[in-house]
């Protein structure tokens, strides 16, 4: 990561110096990033479905057990690897992330493609070890059968219409709304929690118990899908009507994501820098040196160019500002928050 220290006039009285400092910080390539959604997909859809594959069987832990599992196992695999490829597991988030900027659009696919991998993995693994005889033992008609219980879907193949016996269905269009609003406020909290100017060190936390919850309303209704990963992993092991229902939980959870990415984007921009910044930073983008993005920083202050200090390691493949203010002859600098400088996305 390099560091490059530009001073502007002062902006308040008592004469305090203002410094705009760009930070590139050299972070993980794209294969480790997919490797990364792989993985944490993986875990997500292993365990929430795990735990609702055997519910019906064993009466426990029901709906409340289900989306807590989920909840969990969403804060350990953001946790673990969100600091590679952001912990979005989940389509609908990448695409939120891409419109307001936080990825590339050119990983929108690849990270797409590696978490549908990661849960067809996962639904593989709990499909090919369900008994053969489990599904007969419980007056299943095979073990497809038994395993679409853990898909999504709408109409007949409601949970509440199941329940009712189908007394009472939820259509097409309320299972959409439902699910646009659930992962549009899902997608809003995760861009939200971990905007860099935050630095959230709770953002798994607040990100596992938002999915749980929103899950859990929407359960009744559709399964509570809010990733189209998710629910095209269990279609494919379930009856056929599963993967023809399967286009609602793409369109409704995308739809989300993007009116989310989009309210992020207008009601939370990253804040602009002053029109003299701008042209220091032009300048020092063309005499910027190759040779110091070395996997370290420097901070280097243009009083004396020769003065090195504050080397850090990087974490991640961003470039950002921090604000940074000295005060009369004060050598100490004052990190403020960091402040993403839209150009640079």
């Amino acid at each position: 990561m390099t560091s490059q220290t530009v001073s502007v006039e002062p902006e308040r009285a008592d004469d305090v110096e203002i410094e705009y400092v760009k930070h590139t910080e050299m972070g993980h390539g794209l294969l480790p990033r997919l490797g990364a959604e792989v993985f944490g997909t993986f875990l997500l859809v292993f365990v929430g479905i795990g735990i609702a594959l055997y519910s019906s069987v064993t009466g426990s832990p029901g709906s409340l057990g289900i989306t807590l599992g989920f909840g969990i196992a969403l804060i350990a695999g953001v946790a673990a690897v969100g600091h590679i490829s952001g912990g979005h597991f989940n389509p609908a988030v990448s695409l939120g992330a891409a419109i307001a900027g936080r990825i590339s659009w050119t990983d929108l696919l690849p990270y797409w493609v590696a978490q549908i991998i990661g849960g067809l993995a996962a639904t593989a693994a709990l499909f090919l070890t369900i008994p053969s005889g489990l599904a007969a033992a419980v007056g299943i008609a095979n073990t497809r059968t038994f395993f679409s219980s853990t898909s999504t879907g709408f109409g007949d193949h409601s949970p509440l219409s199941t329940l009712s016996s189908g007394a009472v269905t939820f259509s097409a269009a309320p299972a959409l709304i439902v699910e646009v609003i659930a992962t549009a406020l899902f997608v809003g909290i995760v861009l939200a929690v971990t905007d860099a100017r935050l630095r959230s060190k709770v953002a798994p936390v607040a990100i596992g118990l938002a999915f749980g919850v929103l899950v859990l309303v929407a359960t009744p209704i559709t399964g509570g899908s809010l990733n189209p990963a998710r629910s095209t992993a269990t279609a494919f092991f379930s009856e056929s009507w599963a993967l023809g229902q399967v286009w609602l939980f793409w369109v409704a959870p995308l739809l989300g994501g993007a009116i989310a990415g989009l309210l992020v984007t207008v009601f939370a921009p990253a804040p602009a820098l002053p029109d003299d910044a701008d042209e220091d930073l032009e300048d020092y983008d063309d005499d910027v040196d190759d040779d110091d993005v070395d996997g370290a920083t420097a901070v280097e202050d243009e009083d004396d160019e020769d003065d090195k200090d504050d080397v850090v390691s990087p974490e991640s493949a961003t470039e950002s500002w921090a604000v940074r203010t000295n005060e009369d002859d004060d050598e100490t600098l004052v990190e403020e928050p960091v402040i993403t400088d839209p150009r640079e996305r």
